[in-house]
C-alpha cells in the first residue's frame, strides 16, 4: 500500500509546546505545488498517557474548534503529563468554506474511515488519523455539534460496544466530560465513522453534540471548554478531579427515536428541545409550501421521553431527520 503523503510539522515525542501544521500535498489549478495545512499543537511532558482532541470534523461546527484554540494557547507542558494532541480543524476544507463536507471532494470526513493513502483529499486525511495519530492516543474527544442542519440539547456521549470493559471506560470518560446531558449513543449510520475506526482500536472514545445551527453560543462554548479539560483530568493529563455538576442521562435504545418526514415542506414545531413527551404525543407539523388550503402533516412521537434534537432550518425534505426522542434513564 502507498504511504500517506501526510507530513507534519510538529514533532509528536520532544517535550514542551509545538504548533505546526499536518501538510497535505494538493496540486490544484490555483497552486501546481499547494498543500492543505490543518493546523496541530502537540503538547508534552515526559511520560504518560496520550490524548487526541479534535474539532472541526464536519466544517460547520463550532464549540470544538473555539474551545480546542482556547486550549492550545493556554494549556502548558507544565501543566501536562503526557502528551496532549490537538486538531481544532479536522477537515480543514470543509471547516474553512463553513460546510459539513469538504468543497474540494465533497467527502464526509466522518464516514470516510478508514480513509486511503492515495485516495481523495478527505480520504488521505481520514488515513493519516487512522494509521498515524490514533494509535498514539489512549483517549479520543471528537467534539461535534448539529452544524447547519440539526441542534441538540448539549450532551456527551458514548456508545454500546461489545467490549463491555472498554464501554464503560467510554461511559466514565463522557460523564466526566460533564455535559448538562449524558448519552448513550445509537448511531443510524455508523460505517466509516471516526467513532467506529477509533472503538474498534479498543481506545476510550468520547463524543458531543453541543447543540448546533451552524453556530456556537457562550454557553455551548463554556461547555466545551469545561468539558475538554475533565476529560484530561479524567486521563491524569491534568491534574485535579473533574468539574461536575449534575447530567441528565440519556439513552437511545432503538429506533423509534427518530422520526423522518416523509414529504418536503415548512416545519412548525409543537415541541421544544428538552421538552418532554409521551408516545403518540404530536411533535411536529410539516405544511406543503406550494399551494395554501392543505393540512399539515403530521409526526408524532413513537415512544415517551424528550425532545433531544430537531431538524434546525425551518424548511425540510423527505428523508430529514425530524426529531430525535431519548430516554431519561
Amino acid at each position: 500500500m502507498a504511504e500517506n503523503p501526510i507530513v507534519p510539522t510538529v514533532p509528536f515525542d520532544q517535550d514542551g509546546v509545538h504548533h505546526g501544521f499536518l501538510r497535505l500535498p494538493y496540486s490544484r489549478d490555483d497552486s501546481a505545488w499547494g498543500s492543505v495545512m490543518i493546523p496541530i499543537t502537540v503538547i508534552r511532558n515526559g511520560d504518560g498517557p496520550t490524548a487526541l482532541l479534535t474539532g472541526g470534523n464536519h466544517g460547520d461546527e463550532y464549540e470544538g474548534p473555539v474551545a480546542l484554540q482556547d486550549l492550545a494557547v493556554t494549556l502548558s507542558a507544565s501543566d501536562v503529563s503526557g502528551r496532549v494532541i490537538i486538531v481544532p480543524a479536522f477537515n480543514y476544507p470543509a471547516f474553512r468554506a463553513g460546510t459539513r463536507t469538504s468543497p474540494i471532494d465533497k467527502g464526509n470526513l466522518n464516514r470516510s474511515f478508514p480513509g486511503r493513502p492515495d485516495g481523495t483529499v478527505t480520504e488521505k486525511i481520514a488515513h493519516y488519523f487512522d494509521s498515524h495519530l490514533v494509535p498514539m492516543a489512549d483517549i479520543v474527544l471528537d467534539f461535534h455539534s448539529g452544524g447547519k442542519t440539526l441542534e441538540f440539547v448539549p450532551f456527551a456521549s458514548a456508545h454500546v460496544l461489545e467490549d463491555k470493559e472498554q464501554q464503560a471506560a467510554c461511559v466514565a470518560a463522557a460523564r466526566a466530560f460533564n455535559a448538562p446531558y449524558t448519552a448513550i449513543m445509537l448511531e443510524i449510520d455508523s460505517v466509516g465513522m471516526y467513532d467506529t475506526a477509533v472503538e474498534e482500536k479498543g481506545k476510550v472514545f468520547v463524543t458531543t453534540e453541543l447543540c448546533g445551527g451552524g453556530t456556537a453560543t457562550a454557553r455551548s462554548i463554556a461547555i466545551a471548554k469545561k468539558g475538554v479539560r475533565n476529560v484530561l483530568r479524567h486521563a491524569g493529563i491534568l491534574e485535579g478531579s473533574p468539574e461536575i455538576h449534575l447530567s441528565v442521562s440519556l439513552d437511545m435504545p432503538d429506533g423509534n427515536c427518530f422520526v423522518f418526514s416523509e414529504i418536503d415542506g415548512m416545519i412548525e414545531p409543537v415541541v421544544d428541545l428538552g421538552d418532554e413527551v409521551s408516545e403518540g404525543d404530536l411533535v411536529a407539523k410539516v405544511w406543503q409550501t406550494d399551494r395554501t388550503g392543505v393540512s399539515p402533516t403530521e409526526y408524532y412521537a413513537k415512544r415517551s421521553g424528550i425532545l433531544m434534537a430537531r431538524h434546525f432550518p425551518g424548511l425540510i425534505k423527505s428523508g430529514d431527520c425530524l426529531a430525535v426522542i431519548a430516554v431519561v434513564v
